[in-house]
């Protein structure tokens, strides 16, 4: 498949996601719950973290803002259902990594899932505090629910 036929996947994905947003509405009785506003833009997201014993069993969120900033919180809470928190973190450190690569990083990591579509945000430094919103309030989250030693 040639380069072009990938980002325009990707783009699919993004704008399915951004339409048909997984995990929003917020649901009752959550283990934490963080808000985030992106300052340059105005984006902002709610999330709320619920917890299953020792795994995440769910995220909710609602939020308003561009298309990556409501794509990428769909795509974080598809993808860390039913994750120990540690897992979650090490998904959110590999995210954050790479989207400050700069597009270096070639080698999007396959347990970021959905996620991986948002690797051409790295090559626009501006949006990358709106792929990172939930994905910060989410590790917000996770400190408050089950913090680390």
């Amino acid at each position: 498949m040639a380069n072009s036929d990938f980002d325009s996947l990707y783009q699919d994905l993004l704008i399915e996601h951004s339409k048909q947003r997984h995990g929003f509405g917020l649901q009752p009785e959550p283990a934490a719950e963080v808000h985030s506003l992106n300052r340059s833009c105005g984006d902002e997201v709610t999330l709320r973290l619920h917890m299953d014993g020792e795994r995440v069993e769910a995220v909710s969120w609602e939020g308003q803002g561009c298309a990556i900033s409501q794509a990428s919180a769909s795509m974080l809470s598809d993808l860390v259902q039913g994750m120990p928190p540690e897992e979650c973190r090490d998904c959110i450190a590999a995210f954050r990594s790479m989207l400050q690569s700069r597009g270096k990083d070639q080698d999007a990591p396959e347990q970021l899932g959905d996620a991986v579509a948002l690797h051409g945000v790295s090559m626009y430094p501006p949006r990358i505090k709106c792929a990172m919103l939930a994905w910060v309030a989410l590790e917000d989250a996770l400190e408050q629910a089950v913090p680390t030693n």
